[in-house]
């Protein structure tokens, strides 16, 4: 289904991203903004520059309408930190409500250290999921070290729609028509969700990072309608891979090499993020199996413009490969399955799902108003990966899209409230509403 279209649109992808990796530089802003148009680019020795003065964010729209007297802060020294209530909503969780805290700041007195974020949060939501997590990027003065990790605890409830991409084939016997049903019947499954992540990178060059950590997923009461008589597609998965019905644990070490020149992590207007790990799951750390997983994770940003820098193209391929052994059927890699979960727009979590998945995309980010307090996106999809029925990953795309809106919520942070309304195939569609950029 479209196989020339998305190798394509593959190959341009990394062509872009390679050339962006040999040349591409970090660009330094400077004082003031000059007018320009979208196409028209300063000369080299000229950078353009981000006027906070310029901006309108959430902070000022509250001060306009509870303090209108008061006087406007022009020395850049908004605060990073934003408690909000954590309201979101997509296919997957339905409707969200809670409450989230997001830090920002850039630790020490080097202005080349890269900001550092954390996050917490407490919601519920409309199809009964209780998640609790907290998160964390930092990254200490001068950028020679980098941690990330996070802790979540959860009551889930997980769609599920088979596995594989879905190439609208019903081959084999009735258990492996359940697994890879080219409907896409969806079921629930139930659980109770714990993970704890950390990684610690060092630099060793200037934006090179290598990092060792560790990873703990564990599911318990895990609950579906029928795990007896092969009836759902987990049930299937689990018999054919001597997995327990109704818990597991995917316990392993983490290896990576991470290179950034991000301008910022929330929402970068120029710079390169690579990550390429490893992840190695053990029995004799409590693992349910063994396995063996590469996952690679590249994005690369092209500002248009340098009287709007937000004016952004920027380009992500995610993908994720079992070398050996037997992961979950939950913790297999699929659609938002990446470290943010929110490749993939257009459907619901891992409606797209194998041992071997990848997903490129691309999105268009501009300004609406003048003030930046508006901004506009649009974005496409293309997702593939294999099955247990002969299809081989990149044999098989399907496709995603929308468009969405953009509120500006810090501008010093660059924090945005995303809300995006996103298709996809077999009926699936939807409305996303998050914090920050989806890459």
């Amino acid at each position: 289904m479209y196989p020339a279209y998305s190798k394509f649109l593959l190959i341009l992808f990394l062509s872009i991203v390679t050339t962006g990796i040999v040349y591409g530089q970090e660009i330094v802003p400077a004082d003031s903004l000059k007018a320009d148009s979208l196409h028209q680019k300063t000369s080299k020795n000229k950078k353009p520059s981000y006027n906070l003065n310029k901006q309108y964010d959430f902070s000022d729209l509250t001060r306009d309408i509870f303090n209108p007297k008061k006087k406007k802060d022009t020395v850049h020294k908004g605060s990073g930190i934003i408690i909000v209530p954590n309201v979101a909503a997509n296919p997957t969780i339905g409707a969200q409500a809670g409450i989230k805290a997001v830090v920002g700041k850039r630790l020490g007195d080097d202005p080349n250290t890269l900001l550092s974020i954390g996050a917490t949060s407490a919601s519920i939501t409309t199809k009964g999921i209780i998640y609790f997590y907290v998160n964390h990027n930092i990254f200490t003065p001068g950028n020679k070290w980098n941690l990330q990790g996070n802790l979540v605890v959860s009551k889930s409830v997980t769609p599920d729609d088979g596995f594989g991409i879905g190439d609208g084939k019903a081959q084999g016997n009735a258990a492996q028509q359940i697994l890879d049903d080219p409907t896409h019947k969806g079921y629930a499954i139930h659980s109770y969700y714990f993970d704890f992540r950390e990684k610690v990178y060092k630099e060793v060059a200037k934006g090179l990072f290598l990092g060792a950590g560790a990873s703990f997923d564990i599911r318990r009461k895990i609950q579906q309608a029928d795990t007896v008589n092969n009836g759902t597609p987990l049930s299937v998965y689990n018999n054919q891979h001597g997995l327990p019905q109704d818990h597991y644990a995917a316990d392993g070490f983490l290896f990576n090499v991470e290179y950034t020149s991000r301008d910022n992590p929330n929402r970068a207007y120029t710079g390169i993020y690579f990550d390429a790990g490893v992840r190695v799951n053990q029995t004799w750390i409590g693992s349910t199996k063994n396995a063996v997983q590469f996952t690679t994770d590249l994005r690369k940003y092209i500002s248009l413009s340098d009287v709007n820098p937000e004016t952004v193209l920027a380009l992500w391929n995610w993908g994720s490969y079992l070398a050996s052994g037997t992961i979950p059927y939950l913790e297999l890699p699929g659609t938002s399955k990446d470290g943010t979960f929110r490749s993939g727009r257009g459907y619901t979590s891992q409606f797209f799902k194998g041992t071997e998945f990848n997903d490129t995309e691309a999105e268009f980010r501009f300004p609406i108003l003048a003030n930046k307090f508006i901004s506009g996106v649009t974005f496409v999809n293309m997702q593939t990966g294999n099955d247990e029925q002969g299809t081989k990953i990149f044999q098989v795309f399907q496709p995603g899209g929308g468009a969405g809106l953009r509120v500006l919520f810090n501008k010093v942070t660059r924090t945005n409230l995303a809300l995006d309304y996103a298709w996809g195939k077999f009926g699936s569609r939807g409305f996303f509403l998050n914090l920050n950029e989806a890459f």
